[in-house]
């Protein structure tokens, strides 16, 4: 009888919990991924050095290295310095950049990498997935999932709440992406994943009908959940299309167009969150429509445009330009191809409904 299932990659442990990295030296013992503690340990050049301070004692065979931002080129020379070390395995300690940054270079030097997250301000936490900014902007790399994952709600909680909310955002994007890919799955024949679809939706949804916020604990904990489901959703997928739609197209147009630009600070998952709600306008979901903006606005995250630091003929240029940020990826926005004019009219007009 043939096994008619499919194997996916997901992290051998999620650990989410206060002061989970307390427990970090036991956790990898236990899972026989460094019984011997030989590992490499990577850290922020800012914010790192406390951490490493705090928790060197705790991995006394370690060696720490500090990354510079969540470039190509800082995660190339971040695995040059690593290669040749004899580690079991690599472990980033810290936010986004730094995670991303550990997971491509453990990749280049064939590593298992455990991702311990301080923040969560995007779903990379678990994904298969390196965002990297290059001389072409903003890339995406292909690499293992983490072998492992801890969440020490200690570390989440001293965070900047602001990047906890972002998390927020990241989550409720899911809705579109997931709604961009039915829309091709009706229009062109693309493909559509169902298990993958069925992750990134409980991932939004957990947030969207969730009562609470950041301050609660069983709130970070269902969030923090939520970020994994999107990571395994990727996995599942082998791609990012289950948690990347017209809302990250929109954010990466947003980043390429007036990511250099003085009093321009949108994170990630607050100009997805925009991007999501404003797409499901765009398809006419009025009722989703609602529960976006009101989720966002209870959690203080951006509803309009002027929420980043946008005018709305600046919004109207992201949108234009979004499409071609991920050529051949089919969502909303390529199904209307409406020109600037109709974009123009539509940000109108959700603005006006919305914009509260």
């Amino acid at each position: 009888m043939p096994v008619l299932t499919r194997l996916v990659p997901t992290p051998l442990t999620v650990d989410i919990r206060a002061g989970a990295v307390d427990d970090l030296a036991a956790i990898l013992a236990d899972r026989r991924v460094s019984t011997s503690g030989r590992i490499a340990v990577v850290v922020s050049e800012g914010s790192g050095a406390r951490l490493r301070e705090r928790f060197a004692p705790q991995l006394p065979g370690a060696e720490w290295y500090s990354v510079a931002g969540g470039t190509l080129t800082a995660a190339v020379d971040l695995a040059d310095r690593m290669r040749g070390g004899a580690y079991d395995a690599v472990v980033g300690l810290g936010g986004g950049r730094v995670l991303d940054a550990t997971k491509y270079a453990a990749a280049r030097v064939g590593l298992p990498m455990v991702a311990v997250a301080t923040n969560l301000a995007h779903d990379g936490i678990a994904s298969p997935v390196s965002i990297l900014d290059n001389d072409a902007g903003r890339g995406s790399y292909g690499v293992p999932t983490p072998i492992a994952l801890v969440v020490d709600l200690d570390l989440v909680r001293a965070a900047p709440q602001r990047f906890v909310r972002s998390g927020i955002g990241e989550s409720l994007s899911n809705l579109c992406a997931v709604a961009d890919w039915e829309l091709s799955q009706r229009e062109t024949g693309e493909p559509v994943d169902g298990l993958a679809v069925a992750l990134a939706r409980t991932s939004g949804d957990s947030i969207l009908h969730r009562p609470g916020g950041i301050e609660d604990d069983d709130f970070l904990v269902a969030l923090a959940e939520g970020l994994v489901l999107s990571g395994i959703a990727m996995s599942v997928a082998g791609t990012t299309r289950p948690c990347s739609g017209a809302c990250h197209e929109i954010s990466h147009a947003i980043d390429l167009l007036y990511g250099e630009r003085d009093g321009h600070d949108g994170l990630h998952g607050e100009q997805v969150g925009l991007g999501a709600a404003f797409a499901a306008h765009l398809r006419g979901d009025a009722e989703l429509t609602q529960l976006l903006t009101s989720t966002l606005d209870r959690h203080k995250l951006p509803v309009v445009p002027e929420h980043l630091g946008l005018t709305l003929d600046e919004f109207v240029a992201a949108v234009s330009h979004a499409p071609q940020t991920r050529p051949g990826r089919f969502t909303i926005l390529e199904h209307l191809d409406l020109d600037n004019d109709a974009i123009r009219d539509s940000v109108t007009e959700y603005v006006h409904t919305y914009g509260g």
